[in-house]
């Protein structure tokens, strides 16, 4: 590595450890934002840091945000009584992008899976039966992959709330395999809206 671009060199490493960018994308992402150094790699500079020091995970429902309660927890327009089960911030951001959904979410932080030895414990199955006693929830969405795993983590968690709640689960729309996060806005949304009981 040469010394006088070790640094750079070193972005590039960074850059390309992001997910959807490879070595090449890296280096293509890291000179344009060296050409436009005053417009975009001094102030993301200075985002990066900021949100290094002040991003957090919400206590409540789990989501990605600056305070110990995020905004969609602390909104009394959210407060519906629906509460979206997703397995993590990206597939609740998706959920948001899609601006279907006006209730509250609790993100689980993954998926239960035995062959990775990740049983309730390990996910934040625990935190939401405690939230089905302590608020006004009236509907569970289980909004989790159309995957193995996914629906056995439904399933675990529609045990858990058998008679609680009601329970719906997305309907058509959502492929089996599919991950919330890489569906358009349009599919969630059709999901959405025709939940079906579980």
């Amino acid at each position: 590595m040469n010394n006088s671009t070790r640094d750079i060199d070193s972005l590039i490493e960074l850059m390309a450890k992001l997910p959807g960018l490879g070595p090449r994308s890296a280096r293509r992402a890291v000179l344009h934002l060296i050409r436009k150094r005053a417009l975009m790699l001094t102030p993301l500079a200075d985002l990066m840091q900021t949100v290094a020091v002040t991003a957090r995970e919400c206590l409540r429902c789990g989501n990605i945000g600056t305070a110990d309660i995020c905004d969609i927890c602390t909104s009394h327009k959210r407060a519906t009584g629906e509460i979206c089960v997703v397995e993590d911030v990206a597939d609740l951001w998706a959920m948001e992008r899609s601006n279907v959904f006006k209730g509250r979410y609790h993100v689980l932080g993954g998926t239960l899976s035995a062959l990775d030895s990740i049983g309730p414990d390990d996910l934040r199955i625990p935190q939401l039966l405690s939230r089905i006693e302590t608020e006004d929830v009236q509907e569970v969405i289980l909004a989790v992959g159309a995957t193995i795993d996914g629906q056995t983590t439904a399933h675990y968690i529609a045990d858990q709330l058998e008679g609680r709640v009601k329970l719906t689960s997305l309907a058509q729309g959502v492929p089996i395999g599919g991950e919330l996060d890489y569906l358009d806005d349009g599919t969630i949304t059709a999901a959405m809206t025709a939940r079906k009981e579980i």
